[in-house]
């Protein structure tokens, strides 16, 4: 196992293989998951956001089933996360998905993440390097409120992103069926910015249960079919069933 830290800036270590290398817009999921032949770690600590927010009470939900799981076993049985970055100037990782459950395993106590690299940024400007990220989808320079802001305003820490609570209604509206998964980037926020043009704040905060009711009932109309993962009337009742009876919904 090969730690990478703030002392370790030989880019020979985090190069990439012919076999990392991608000229998609999107992450294949396939290198979001299947581990590199010989792991190499970093720690949470040391991985960059590339969005400003999260929802918070998602990053709740993953706590509690990653603690349930620790309880039970340790570390060792952790969620095998293998996160993917970009390399940046200075041997900088730069995290490009799955922001919501490295919050949840750092907020729990766990100290590393296996990383696969998908991108090598390290020749670039701090400017590029943002436009770059911007141009393959692997950054979101948006607020809890869906407006655009500077990329330097985007958090240099886990611990420092923001809550946007119609990504956590987004996800529960997910798992309750009312959108597929896509590997499209970003798409769960996608759903959040239909979600908050339509359904007012504070329904998030004070009735939860009544704003994923409102979530269910938008999802089901023509206006989100634009939306990745959308579903007519007929296919929600089916994906809500499908969930329900599998045991990874919500990992």
């Amino acid at each position: 196992m090969i730690w990478i830290n703030d002392k370790c800036r030989e880019h020979d270590r985090v190069r990439l293989t012919d076999s990392d290398r991608s000229g998609d817009a999107s992450v294949p999921g396939d290198r979001m998951t299947n581990p590199p032949t010989e792991p190499v770690l970093a720690r949470l600590s040391d991985l960059h956001p590339t969005q400003i927010t999260v929802g918070f009470r998602e990053v709740a939900q993953k706590r509690l089933r990653l603690r349930a799981r620790l309880r039970k076993a340790g570390e060792g049985d952790a969620p095998k996360l293998v996160a993917p970055v970009v390399l940046a100037p200075d041997g900088a990782l730069y995290l490009i998905d799955r922001h919501h459950l490295a919050c949840a395993m750092k907020a729990e106590g766990v100290e590393g993440v296996q990383i696969r690299r998908v991108a090598d940024f390290s020749t670039l400007s701090t400017k590029d390097l943002w436009s770059a990220l911007e141009a393959k989808g692997w950054c979101r320079p948006f607020d809890a409120e869906g407006r655009r802001r500077p990329f330097d305003e985007i958090p240099a820490t886990l611990d420092a992103l923001l809550d946007d609570p119609f990504r956590s209604l987004a996800s529960a509206l997910r798992r309750s069926g009312g959108f597929t998964k896509r590997v499209a980037p970003f798409s769960e926020f996608a759903w959040a910015d239909f979600l908050r043009t339509r359904i007012p704040n504070h329904t998030t905060a004070t009735d939860f249960d009544s704003a994923l009711d409102h979530a269910m009932s938008l999802a089901r109309t023509p206006a989100a079919q634009h939306l990745p993962g959308w579903l007519d009337s007929s296919d929600t009742a089916t994906n809500l069933n499908a969930s329900i009876a599998s045991p990874y919904v919500g990992q």
